[in-house]
C-alpha cells in the first residue's frame, strides 16, 4: 500500500517571489531503501513512485484525489514566511542599539 504526503513546497534560496509555491504537490514516499549502483555509483531504488509529483491548485482537490484512489496520506502544514515590517526612517531613530 502506497502511501504520500500532501504539501505546499517553500520557495527555493535562488527566487525571490513566491511564484512556484501557490499550489499543492502530493507525492509517494520511499517504498524501498535507495542503494547505490555497483556500475556508476548513481542512487536507485526498486519503486517508481517516490519520482510522481502531482501537482493541485488546492487541498481539497489533492485530498479528494488521494481518497478517490484509497492511497494514504499526510498532510503538511505550508510554510508561514515571518514579515518584519521595516522602514527607511528607522535607521535614523535616537532610540536604536548602536553597534
Amino acid at each position: 500500500m502506497a502511501t504520500a504526503r500532501i504539501l505546499r513546497p517553500a520557495k527555493t534560496a535562488m527566487q525571490s517571489g513566491l511564484a512556484r509555491t501557490k499550489f499543492w504537490v502530493l507525492e509517494y514516499e520511499q517504498a524501498t531503501s535507495r542503494t547505490p549502483d555497483p556500475l556508476m555509483g548513481w542512487s536507485s531504488a526498486a519503486d517508481t513512485l517516490n519520482e510522481v509529483r502531482l501537482k493541485f491548485d488546492s487541498l481539497e482537490e489533492a485530498k479528494a484525489f488521494a481518497e478517490s484512489r484509497g492511497i494514504a496520506y499526510t498532510v503538511e502544514p505550508p510554510h508561514t514566511k515571518a514579515i518584519k515590517p521595516k522602514a527607511y526612517a528607522d535607521n535614523f531613530r535616537f532610540d536604536r542599539i548602536r553597534v
